[in-house]
């Protein structure tokens, strides 16, 4: 059955760059290893790359999508196909929780658009409970900002909020020839896996995300200038923590640590 791609052209509004290289599409399907019955959703499905092989292991599969014309073909592509249900809408907005309640039960995977990708991270965070893993292909450049470590110039807000969560594995780099549209830099796979136990838990991670995002607000400062208005030198020092220390340096725990400081106070 051939992939419901025909007289589609991308659009810009809705970042598309479609996926056609067989072999990087064998790879993350080979990564993402879908099994009979598994809940998957994918976000984005556009031309049915990804979605041919995920539908073929008999997974029970979710198809979430934006463009209304893609829709279109898509329903009409897998009217036949018990295992594939199509939901219509903006991933952004979309409930999650309304596929599944069972704890670690959703697998969710996707070529998402670049526009979209760190806004929809944070948005997905909000499901960790239920989520099994998730395998998206991003911009080279946001998956190496949510796998770096302390110390590395890409780690900043969004490694730490995501690593509290997920364990974060860099899979692989794909070229800008394996779309069409070719974008103009690198993608890579990224692998999440929402932890089932978290080392030190945030008290309130409302505090914790304000706490790291005004850390990180100017980078070049240290923490003793950036918390200034949250925390003293002396609440920081408390910690065992170096208030001259550069934000990029500190670990999630540490972080978790100040932001429970703060909640305490």
């Amino acid at each position: 059955m051939s992939k419901p791609q025909q007289g589609h052209r991308a659009r810009k509004r809705f970042g598309q760059n479609f996926l056609h290289d067989p072999q990087v599409i064998q790879n993350i399907i080979q990564s993402i290893a879908p099994e009979k019955d598994q809940l998957i959703a994918e976000i984005g499905p556009g031309l049915g790359a990804l979605t041919e092989g995920l539908a073929n292991s008999g997974c029970q599969l979710k198809l979430i999508e934006l463009d209304r014309d893609l829709v279109s073909k898509l329903e009409l592509h897998y009217t036949h196909t018990d295992n594939v249900d199509i939901h219509p809408g903006d991933a952004l907005k979309f409930d999650f929780g309304s596929l599944s309640s069972a704890p670690h039960s959703l697998r969710l995977v996707g070529n998402l658009p670049y526009n979209i990708s760190t806004p929809l991270i944070f948005h997905l965070i909000n499901y960790v409970n239920i989520i099994q893993d998730m395998h998206f292909m991003l911009q080279k450049e946001v998956v190496q900002r949510l796998a770096a470590e302390p110390g590395n110039k890409n780690y900043g807000r969004l490694s730490v909020m995501v690593q509290y969560y997920c364990d974060v594995d860099y899979l692989f780099t794909v070229g800008p020839g394996a779309f069409n549209p070719a974008p103009k830099v690198d993608s890579a796979i990224v692998h999440l896996r929402p932890r089932k136990t978290i080392s030190l838990i945030a008290n309130d991670t409302e505090k914790l995300e304000k706490l790291i995002k005004q850390a990180f607000a100017q980078r070049r400062k240290t923490l003793r200038n950036n918390l200034k208005t949250l925390l003293s030198s002396e609440q920081i020092e408390s910690l065992e923590i170096d208030p001259g220390a550069r934000p990029e340096t500190l670990s999630v725990n540490q972080y978790v640590a100040l932001a429970n400081l703060l909640s305490e106070n």
